[in-house]
């Protein structure tokens, strides 16, 4: 089909005073060849997208560029099937951010509509990858505790068919044996009837779900939307997503020694004291004798670099609210708790006031020095750098450790519990700490496992309330990843991306990059190492595009040819002009938003360097900033998000991934006899906007100061 291309130019919110929109126009005409150029004043509002969505269907569009205000802030315009569009920040990268009226940000602006139509007129239709008739809507949740149940009951009220997979014969988890569980619910001032009990019968009568307890998980294998499940006792069965909420166990006690555990049995884990108090029976391991006095140990094994450098949430919570129920059951008993910080999350402030008003209670902060047996049946803490300034001794019947909690997830090559088919690994990523690995902050639940999530305790730390919460989230993502993989469409953060990668295998060397750095585990590969793409693992970051040193892998609408082609479309000036020209590939996710901010506060950067957004750092293939360089452009600055233990690269590793990549770049200066200054890469976070003109002003000193781009004009 003959390409047929619209511009519109947005003359509005100022565009129309910062920039010669004839000039403009005219290069939209007469050097891309447009079809159709308009200009109107609200690209924004009713009628100027009435006038683009007109001239689709009149003059037969097929490509269209409107320049006008960021994507993140205009419409999105419902263009038919086969109509590429794309939308430039015109306003907000610049007219908001560059010197009205002048010949650099009218020759901004003319590239920034180069770029654009370049990359329509490359773009294909993605096409529908794979078909979905197979595809199961059915959830496994495997676990059967707070948040398993809560998960369970969440789908099946959606009308989701859902399998509860537990390895006990019943569920209900820890919260089963519970004398009493945090409060979830207003006004949160006392301990309240664990919830798992109603919700455990809840699901088991529900017509959507299918229970299997009793069993594990013998293996997973296929994709999201076509997970074959087999579970120990030999059942089979199908599943289009998984939700992981296998909860968390306490810290191995055995291990803290020092605290007295082990050395006496009058010194129990929170786990064991919880049994005495649905039994309200308080004895002492030892002998049997009476507890009329408890100490409770905060922190055992948390927060400490020995153990468990993180805080395990709801350890402060659960002593109070032992210490509660003790004292309810006998008024006339004496409790203290010792703590490094009292933590509530949530509302949970209210149990803290409500009981730390008993009589029979007291709370000291303090650093445990040593737990000893005074004489039968008594035991004595030593406490340190007290309030008091001064170390103190408590005696007591029993010392209770608030154990920390280590989620099921750690450890998972010994005792796998998915037990998947992936070329990476046979359960979920790991953090340092255990926990399945995710870009947390921006996407909860989301693990690097497509359509699998994880709720609860085996997330990260929290309290029953916060379990209750990330249940519901879970299973709404859950939700939506069967019903986004059913359309062939991706999960965040390329959330209703249709396109897939294309990999022309004729060229394949078998590297093995491409499915070593997939952080997703997308990529298989056969005996030889030839990758064997699984569609519906895939987030379209393009990771596996940046890998690849043959350039086999492309998107219809994003590949090497596409950015290139961008690339190749921006002017050039000469040398004598003295206008430097720096091209900037910068991440979609944290670092490109940027751009908008700066313009919001219009606050000015170099009118010369050319930004092309790409999907992650680590798809930047290398051959672009190859080109650049040998085409003339002074110097290349890569803006990427930050990675590290508290990551915010949306693709894991992607950030990391192109900092390694930058090696090879510097080969490829040395061999053009370039200097390696000449190419930059910085990390960004969206706070870090104030940054962003002073790490362009300085590369461009930089620039000044080596010279010119010696390719410039060749």
């Amino acid at each position: 089909m003959e390409d047929r291309l619209g511009v519109y130019i947005c003359s509005g919110c100022g565009i129309g005073e910062a920039v010669d929109l004839e000039k403009v126009e005219a290069a939209a005409v007469k050097e891309c060849g447009a079809t159709v150029c308009r200009r109107h004043e609200t690209l924004c509002g009713s009628e100027g997208t009435d006038c683009v969505l007109g001239d689709i269907a009149h003059e037969s569009l097929n490509r269209v560029v409107i320049a006008a205000c960021s994507p993140r802030h205009g419409p999105d315009l419902p263009v038919p099937d086969g109509v590429f569009l794309e939308r430039l920040p015109f306003r907000e990268h610049a007219a908001w951010s560059h010197e009205p009226g002048h010949e650099d940000t009218e020759d901004l602006a003319v590239d920034m509509v180069r770029m654009a139509v370049a990359k329509v007129r490359k773009t294909e239709e993605p096409g529908r990858h794979p078909e979905p008739e197979a595809f199961s809507k059915a959830v496994l949740v495997v676990g059967g505790g707070l948040a398993g149940l809560t998960a369970a009951l969440s789908l099946a009220d959606l009308g989701t068919e859902t399998v509860v997979v537990e390895k006990e014969e019943d569920l209900g988890g820890w919260g089963r044996g519970l004398a009493a569980d945090l409060p979830v619910e207003p006004p949160f001032d006392e301990p309240t009837h664990s919830p798992v009990p109603s919700l455990g019968a809840a699901v088991e009568r529900h017509d959507n779900v299918t229970v299997h307890k009793g069993r594990t998980i013998r293996s997973i294998t296929g994709s999201p939307g076509d997970f074959d499940v087999t579970l120990s006792g030999g059942e089979t069965f199908r599943a289009g997503a998984i939700v992981l909420a296998t909860g968390a166990v306490p810290y191995d006690a055995s291990k803290l020694g020092a605290l007295g555990y082990g050395k006496t049995p009058d010194v129990v884990t929170a786990r064991q004291f919880e049994a005495m108090a649905a039994l309200k029976s308080y004895t002492r391991p030892s002998d049997n004798g009476s507890v009329r006095s408890v100490t409770f140990l905060q922190c055992a094994g948390s927060r400490d670099p020995d153990h468990l450098p993180y805080c395990s949430a709801d350890c402060c919570a659960r002593s109070l609210k032992q210490a509660h129920l003790f004292l309810k059951d006998d008024p006339g008993a004496t409790a203290y708790i010792v703590y490094q910080d009292i933590r509530m999350p949530g509302r949970l402030e209210h149990l803290y006031e409500a009981v730390q008003d008993h009589s029979g209670l007291f709370l000291t902060r303090g650093d445990v020095a040593a737990v000893d047996e005074v004489d039968r049946g008594r035991l004595r803490v030593a406490v340190e750098n007290t309030f008091l300034g001064e170390a103190i001794h408590i005696e007591s019947d029993l010392v209770v450790l608030a154990v920390g909690m280590v989620p099921t997830t750690a450890g998972a090559e010994e005792n796998p519990i998915l037990n998947l088919g992936y070329r990476l690994g046979t359960d979920l990523p790991e953090t340092k700490y255990g926990f399945p690995d995710s870009e947390f902050i921006c996407f909860p639940y989301e693990t690097r496992r497509t359509a699998i999530l994880a709720a609860g305790m085996v997330r990260r730390p929290m309290t029953p309330s916060e379990a209750i919460f990330d249940a519901r989230g879970a299973a709404l993502k859950a939700y939506q990843a069967l019903h986004l993989i059913d359309q062939g469409m991706a999960v965040h953060p390329r959330s209703m991306d249709v396109s897939f990668p294309d990999f022309h295998l004729s060229r394949c060397t078998q590297c093995k990059r491409c499915t070593e750095e997939c952080p997703f585990g997308a990529l298989d590969e056969d005996e030889k190492g030839t990758p064997w793409p699984n569609p519906t693992r895939c987030r379209r970051c393009g990771i596996c595009m940046g890998s690849c040193p043959e350039r086999i892998v492309s998107f219809k609408d994003y590949s090497v040819p596409i950015v290139s082609a961008m690339i190749k479309a921006i002017e050039i000036p000469g040398e004598e002009e003295g206008k430097p020209r720096v091209l900037s590939l910068i991440c979609e996710n944290d670092a490109y938003p940027v751009l908008d901010i700066l313009g919001l506060y219009r606050i000015r950067y170099s009118p010369h360097i050319r930004f092309v957004p790409v999907r992650c750092l680590g798809s930047v293939n290398v051959v672009w900033i190859n080109d650049a360089l040998a085409t003339g452009f002074d110097g290349v600055l890569l803006f990427a998000c930050k990675h590290g233990d508290d990551y915010q690269c949306h693709y894991i590793h992607g950030s990391e991934l192109a900092v390694k990549r930058m090696e090879n770049v510097s080969e490829k200066l040395e061999q053009l006899v370039l200097e390696s200054e000449r190419v930059q890469i910085h990390e960004i976070e969206m706070t870090d906007y104030e940054k962003i003109p002073g790490i362009i002003d300085a590369f461009m000193k930089t620039l000044k100061k080596i010279g010119a781009n010696p390719f410039k004009g060749l």
